[in-house]
């Protein structure tokens, strides 16, 4: 991790949860961080309990469903800070609805938010980093077990296909990377159930035993495994279970 002191990530959803996990582990490695979320609220005391640490938390709010506002973050972090070389895209949403009877209106704010807003950091980073001349960099996709696997009896059958598609993305943007012989790095993370504000909002009982899930560290240490690859190394996926989790 020590060749990321000093440069500059976006960590989307990073007000909570996952997001706020994996912001936090960044600003300890040295990172300058930017935290992007529509409530920046919780961010600001984040930012003042980091700040004897190595790197920085900087709280941007920006509604990930609205290209324009993506587009007035990057030029907002052009203009502090020069650009982006690590994006993990973490901000997400899950409907516990099947096929047959899930609403449109909320299977495409899980497509705008799962996997068009990931698309639009993506492509921006890259164009980020390769404005700069910089010839490294790193994309961190934070899918879900259940975009490896339809699982029969967990309600998620409407969710599961948005994460297929950001697994899809992420790997197709590898291959084309690797074409243009470019070290920016593509990594797809898919935690199984993970101990989080939403997820106790929309979870099961049972699934917060100590033993039946993730914490939101597990899969920050996981984002930090894989940015302190040697640069020769990519880490194309990662999946991660708890040892005796129901998913």
């Amino acid at each position: 991790m020590d060749r990321w002191a000093g440069r500059v990530a976006l960590v989307t959803g990073a007000s909570k949860g996952i997001g706020e996990a994996i912001a936090r582990v960044l600003v300890k490695n040295g990172m300058v961080v930017v935290g992007c979320a529509r409530h920046v609220e919780g961010m600001q005391t984040a930012k003042e309990n980091l700040s004897s640490e190595k790197g920085r938390l900087i709280p941007m709010k920006c509604d990930l469903t609205k290209t324009e506002e993506i587009e007035s973050m990057f030029q907002e972090i052009k203009k502090q800070l020069g650009g982006v070389d690590v994006c993990v895209n973490n901000a997400g949403i899950s409907f516990f609805q099947d096929c047959k009877t899930g609403t449109l209106p909320d299977t495409k704010a899980m497509y705008d938010l799962n996997v068009f807003a990931a698309i639009a950091v993506s492509q921006r980073t890259i164009q980020s980093i390769q404005e700069r001349n910089m010839d490294d960099g790193h994309i961190i996709n934070i899918g879900s077990i259940c975009g490896t696997t339809i699982h029969e009896d967990v309600p998620c059958h409407m969710y599961s296909p948005t994460k297929y598609a950001l697994g899809a993305f992420t790997e197709g943007l590898r291959h084309e990377l690797r074409k243009e012989k470019t070290k920016i790095r593509t990594t797809m993370i898919n935690p199984g159930f993970v101990d989080t504000p939403l997820a106790r909002m929309k979870g099961i009982a049972e699934a917060f035993d100590p033993g039946n899930c993730l914490q939101p560290d597990d899969v920050a240490s996981a984002v930090t495994y894989v940015l302190g690859a040697p640069p020769n190394v990519n880490v194309r996926h990662i999946c991660l279970h708890a040892i005796h989790g129901i998913l």
